[in-house]
């Protein structure tokens, strides 16, 4: 166990001693609670999952910031770009966005006169099943494009 060799001095009195002994007692109880939290595997866990949790809060709030900040500088530079263009881009823009929406009210009139009920009634099934499933269909649609890029460069497409 203890051998005089392993502390400065023995002990001269009993008192001493006392002392030593529960210098030693007291030392081999943090040695022993020290062992026990380190085969306290659930304990260790739960302590991890907290850093993890607490991490990816962190970086959450970081992507969201991030994020804040990038739709900021994108609204800028929309503005920017839009104040540089010349008037008469700008009134051409807005002629043919007139013309657009005019030719897609004149399309749905004639859908409405030509297009038999029963296929009416479908396109209205199908344009609500889009609408309510918008962001399914926007992340598949962006997996596709993600899996299209990824093969195209693994195949060497790129330009």
């Amino acid at each position: 166990m203890s051998n005089p060799s392993d502390h400065e001095r023995t002990a001269s009195t009993p008192d001493e001693l006392r002392e030593q002994v529960e210098q030693t007692r007291v030392e081999l109880g943090e040695t022993v609670q020290a062992l026990a939290d380190k085969t306290d595997v659930k304990a260790r866990a739960k302590e991890k999952t907290a850093e993890v949790k607490e991490k990816t809060a962190e970086v959450k709030e970081q992507t969201v910031a991030k994020a804040g900040e990038l739709k900021a500088k994108a609204a800028q530079a929309a503005h920017s770009v839009q104040d540089k263009l010349p008037d008469q881009v700008k009134d051409r823009a807005a002629q043919t966005a007139a013309q657009v929406r005019e030719k897609t009210a004149q399309a749905g009139s004639v859908w409405e006169e030509k297009a038999p009920e029963p296929v009416q009634l479908r396109a209205a099934q199908g344009a609500r099943a889009v609408r309510d499933n918008r962001k399914l269909l926007v992340a598949a649609g962006g997996a596709t494009a993600l899996a299209w890029l990824m093969f195209r460069r693994k195949k060497g497409w790129s330009r």
